[in-house]
């Protein structure tokens, strides 16, 4: 009989904590190890949020790191893109009257955003410490398709940019000119696993193209430390690239060989393990960026809804014995 096998994530039990992080006045970020970065824009008379956190529990966290630098109230959250692990805390903030997203990242919500939760949820059993507490999908109040401006006051301005499809449909980044700094979701990685399961993967080179033209001077990726500098900047920029085009190149292979799901898995894994092996979730990010790249070379242009269900299959497929 086939062992039931569980997700590398489910091993995943060292609690970290995020640590406050200035990045420019005005401007910080909650880093983590390798877990889901977030961050916040103090303005004249608001504090802009960028993303919050899996759970409103986890979010009281975050905000009371908020409140250890300003009191100004907490109006509006940019939301860099929809996976639960990084919206499904902003019920926390109970003064914010905006959230923002692109209109990809609504359009995400309404077809799979259910769905998405449940999945994560049974994928990231650490990452959702008081999910009970969790009122319901996070949904945006304003979209934007292409770009939005956010006045910050005193002539400062955050700009949010939808620059391609890449980690998703709804992909933004949220850009402080003046400064440098750049959020970047998880459009870029630091030295971690890249999650592509939901992803439009041959497009996203282009999305890291049009990153990597703003010339950021600091950059919070969507999980490692911030990157500053702008040499920095741009090598996590093209390792991810480099991530997602050796994931491309191995599975391409492997169908053009005739090999199935498990077979591109096992070339894909062997040919990403000894550069990219010792990242952090690169066991756990591999099964599911293997299924997608390996449907959208099959042709199917948009990512198959997971489900918990589907989740459990693929692993006991790749992963079981």
């Amino acid at each position: 009989m086939t062992a039931t096998v569980s997700f590398a994530s489910a091993s995943d039990t060292r609690e970290q904590k995020p640590r406050l992080q200035e990045l420019a006045p005005g401007a910080y970020g909650y880093i983590s190890d390798f877990d889901p970065n977030c961050g916040f824009v103090v303005g004249e008379e608001q504090v802009v949020l960028i993303d919050t956190r899996p759970t409103p529990r986890m979010a009281r966290d975050f905000l009371a790191a908020i409140r250890s630098v300003t009191d100004k109230p907490i109006r509006t959250i940019v939301l860099t893109h929809y996976h639960a692990v990084r919206v499904m805390g902003a019920s926390a903030f109970d003064e914010v009257q905006e959230i923002v997203a692109s209109n990809g990242t609504l359009d995400w919500i309404r077809t799979r955003g259910q769905a998405d939760f449940e999945s994560e949820v049974g994928r990231f059993p650490r990452l959702f410490a008081g999910v009970e507490e969790i009122p319901g999908l996070t949904f945006p109040t304003t979209v934007f398709d292409r770009e939005m401006t956010l006045q910050l006051g005193g002539g400062h301005e955050l700009r949010l940019m939808a620059l391609g499809r890449g980690h998703s449909s709804g992909d933004t980044v949220a850009w402080l000119p003046d400064s440098g700094v750049l959020f970047a979701g998880d459009v870029v990685e630091n030295h971690c696993g890249v999650y592509a399961g939901d992803a439009y993967i041959g497009d996203w080179a282009g999305t890291l193209d049009a990153v990597r033209a703003l010339q950021p001077r600091v950059l919070v990726p969507g999980r490692g430390a911030v990157l500053q500098g702008e040499a920095a900047c741009a090598e996590a920029i093209g390792l991810t690239k480099d991530f997602l085009s050796t994931l491309l190149d191995s599975v391409r292979a492997g169908i053009t060989a005739g090999e199935t799901l498990k077979g591109c898995f096992a070339r894909a894994e062997a040919a990403m393990t000894p550069r990219f092996g010792g990242w952090p979730v690169f066991q756990h990010v591999l099964p599911f960026d293997v299924s997608r790249a390996y449907d959208e070379l099959r042709g199917i242009e948009h990512p198959v809804v997971w489900t918990a269900e589907r989740d459990r299959e693929l692993w006991q497929v790749l992963r079981g014995t």
